[in-house]
């Protein structure tokens, strides 16, 4: 009895699986109002930088206090402005930007109040503007 091994040789193919990631442009796209409100929000945070840097703060203490609470107010704008591009990778974007944008409104909205003018009837939002900041950062994470 022989036995007669045939050998064929099938054709295997071999196919790359799709990737699942979604290019950042076509992310951007898809969310483009956060990525507008976020550009606009920059501008915004440029534009009164450059505002503040350049103006003439009185001497003095009250002078070293407004400067300092303007460049925290601006800080806090920047940082914000920046995680505001985080928003289109949030399952609940609205949410999150709802909380960051009232945070910019009112903590560094007081703050550039308060710098620009010496007045300090508006302090009292900066707190609330604060906790605004941390309910928009642990809404990015719901």
């Amino acid at each position: 009895m022989l036995l007669v091994y045939i050998a064929t040789n099938p054709k295997v193919s071999v196919e790359m699986a799709k990737s699942l990631a979604i290019p950042l442009w076509k992310l951007a796209a898809a969310n483009k109002p956060y990525v507008v409100l976020t550009a606009l929000n920059g501008a915004t945070a440029v534009y009164l930088g450059a505002i503040g840097f350049h103006r003439n703060y009185p001497k003095g203490e009250v002078g070293q206090e407004q400067r300092r609470i303007f460049e925290i107010a601006n800080q806090y704008h920047f940082i914000h402005t920046l995680a505001l591009l985080g928003l289109p990778l949030c399952r609940t974007p609205f949410l999150a930007a709802t909380f960051m944008l009232s945070g910019i409104l009112l903590f560094c909205g007081s703050g550039y109040y308060i710098a620009f003018t010496s007045d300090r009837r508006f302090r009292r939002t900066t707190p609330i503007g604060g906790f605004c900041f941390i309910l928009g950062w642990c809404s990015m994470c719901l």
